[in-house]
C-alpha cells in the first residue's frame, strides 16, 4: 500500500479513542504524509437520544456539548491552515488538562494556545451555521453509511468504527504505519467484519 491516501475520519473532542485515532493522524499529516483527510464532526449526544425524542441539537440543554465541535468546524472552514494545530489543542484540553469544553474560558484558551484568534472563531459559533453544519454533516454519514461513533474511518463507501488504544507520541512514522494498517484492513479485507481483542494488552 503506497502512503498516498484519501478518507474521511469522525470526530468529536470528548471522546478518548478518538483523541488517539486523530493524534496519529495529525502526526503524520505533520510530518507530510500526502493523505488527503475529511475531518467529519460528529455529535455523540445524538446517538443517545431515545427514539421520538428531541434531537440534540434541538435541546437547549445540550447546545453547551455542541460549543467545543462547533468551534472546531468554524476552523476547519474559514481558518483551514490553523485546523490540525486547534484540533490537536482541543483534544488536549479535555483529555490531557482535564477541561470542561462546555466551557467557553476552555475552549478560548484551547483555540489562542493553537494561534487561533479566539474572539473569530466564538463569533462564527454564535453566528449558528457551525452547529447546522454538524448536524448536517452528522446526519449524512448516518442516513448513508449508518455511522454510529467516534472515530469511524471513511474510505470510498465502506466506514470502519475504530479503537485504537496507544497514541503516537509524537512517532510519526509510527503513526503513518498505524493508519496505513487500518486503511488497508478497510480498503484490502472487506470480510473481516469484527475484531476485537477480549482483554486490551498495554
Amino acid at each position: 500500500m503506497t502512503s498516498s491516501q484519501t478518507f474521511a475520519v469522525t470526530w468529536d473532542y470528548r471522546c478518548p479513542f478518538a483523541r488517539n485515532g486523530h493524534e496519529h493522524i495529525l502526526d503524520a499529516l505533520e510530518a507530510g504524509v500526502p493523505w488527503e483527510v475529511t475531518f467529519v464532526p460528529f455529535f455523540l449526544n445524538q446517538t443517545h437520544v431515545p427514539e421520538g425524542g428531541t434531537p440534540a441539537w434541538e435541546d437547549p440543554a445540550q447546545q453547551p456539548d455542541l460549543l467545543a465541535l462547533a468551534a472546531g468546524v468554524v476552523v476547519r472552514d474559514r481558518f483551514p491552515d490553523q485546523f490540525l494545530a486547534v484540533h490537536r489543542s482541543l483534544f488536549t484540553a479535555r483529555h490531557d488538562r482535564g477541561g470542561d469544553l462546555r466551557d467557553r474560558t476552555v475552549v478560548r484558551d484551547a483555540l489562542e494556545s493553537a494561534g487561533a484568534d479566539a474572539d473569530a472563531v466564538l463569533g462564527e459559533v454564535e453566528a449558528g451555521w457551525p452547529a447546522k453544519a454538524v448536524r448536517q454533516e452528522h446526519e449524512r454519514v448516518v442516513s448513508t453509511l449508518d455511522v454510529f461513533g467516534v472515530p469511524t474511518f471513511i474510505v470510498g463507501e465502506s466506514a470502519v468504527f475504530v479503537r485504537l488504544t496507544s497514541r503516537p507520541e509524537g512517532d510519526a512514522p509510527l503513526a503513518q504505519a498505524t493508519i496505513d494498517r487500518v486503511l488497508g484492513l478497510i480498503s484490502d479485507h472487506s470480510d473481516l467484519n469484527e475484531f476485537k481483542h477480549t482483554r486490551i494488552h498495554r
